[in-house]
């Protein structure tokens, strides 16, 4: 075949209308599938917040489709075609530069992402996400109720529960701080309640929380541990103040257990999020020595019995003296 301006030309639209076949018409085509199982109609708030979401360009940064290698990240679903089959545009994404958005509903209640979008750095201090605070109270609640939707039915259910908790949340904090910590601690299993932190705190444990606290939890709660950090004036209720904690240490009463599982599990209805998607135990344990140490000025780290130790752990003695006998931790 001997190349001429003619098939220069016909090559040419060959490959345009190949990449116009894939990239345009089969996505198209294909959104026109059966609507999947958690599929809704969005409501007009979220359908503006889509177009906000379009207009500043959050999918160069967030996917919306959870695949199957994503299972290690904690996905509770895959994505189906049939989860987006009336959205327009439709706004997938590839990139993975933050989180992926797909089950975003409800992961946080809406005073979350407010102060996310005004300035993503008070509840997530490494964030590289810009501010959107120049967009206004009104469009970001616009962007908050489509991010709330994604997930569709599921997200909806988790929103709803959201909700519950905020009600009884505030309810427990407007009753006073000693009510508070009292309806706080009263919804960890009973399981976790005699559970001790069963790692030493040593300098190293927590030289290890002090920076996982600085990653993750600084922003809410503050340098001391007093929850005044950047994002208070933007939650209800308010990040909780870990140096009231003390006086609530009655007979012994063990913490490691109850901080590792609010660490774990965060506190549905607040702005504490769960971390047992992105923290591995130990790190959980580590922070949770850090606050014990730091503000509320007792651990009752490796107090139990150590069984079979593994293999890196050093000598330690626990020297904390618990605030409510003045005797030292055995």
């Amino acid at each position: 075949m001997k190349m001429s301006p003619i098939m220069l030309v016909l090559g040419g639209l060959m490959v345009f209308w190949a990449s116009v076949s894939l990239m345009v018409i089969y996505p198209a085509l294909t959104m026109k599938e059966p609507p999947s199982e958690i599929y809704r109609v969005e409501s007009p708030e979220e359908a503006k917040g889509l177009d906000l979401y379009v207009e500043n360009g959050c999918s160069y940064c967030h996917s919306l489709f959870i695949r199957t290698n994503d299972w290690g990240e904690g996905a509770s679903r895959m994505a189906d075609r049939g989860d987006y089959r009336a959205m327009r545009p439709a706004i997938l994404g590839t990139e993975r530069v933050g989180s992926d958005l797909s089950e975003e509903g409800g992961e946080h209640p809406d005073d979350w992402h407010l102060a996310h979008f005004i300035n993503p750095r008070t509840v997530s201090p490494v964030s590289l996400m810009p501010s959107w605070e120049f967009m206004g109270r009104e469009k970001i609640a616009l962007l908050t109720a489509y991010v709330q939707s994604l997930g569709g039915k599921v997200g909806d259910y988790r929103v709803d529960r959201q909700r519950i908790w905020k009600e009884r949340s505030l309810a427990a904090y407007r009753a006073g701080p000693d009510s508070n910590i009292s309806w706080i601690h009263g919804q960890i299993p009973p399981v976790w309640l005699p559970m001790p932190n069963p790692y030493a705190a040593t300098e190293a444990d927590l030289q290890r929380g002090h920076k996982i606290y600085q990653q993750f939890c600084i922003g809410c709660h503050g340098a001391v541990g007093d929850g005044n950090g950047s994002a208070r004036p933007y939650m209800e209720p308010p990040p909780l103040n870990f140096t009231t904690l003390r006086r609530h240490l009655v007979d012994n009463k063990y913490i490691g257990g109850i901080f590792y599982y609010q660490v774990m599990n965060g506190i549905t209805g607040t702005g504490m999020p769960y971390f047992k998607r992105i923290l591995e135990s130990e790190k959980i344990w580590a922070v949770s020595n850090y606050i014990a140490v730091s503000f509320v000025g007792y651990t009752d780290a490796a107090k139990a019995p150590a069984g079979i130790e593994a293999a890196g752990e050093v000598p330690w003695k626990n020297s904390y003296v618990p605030p409510d006998t003045g005797k030292g931790a055995p």
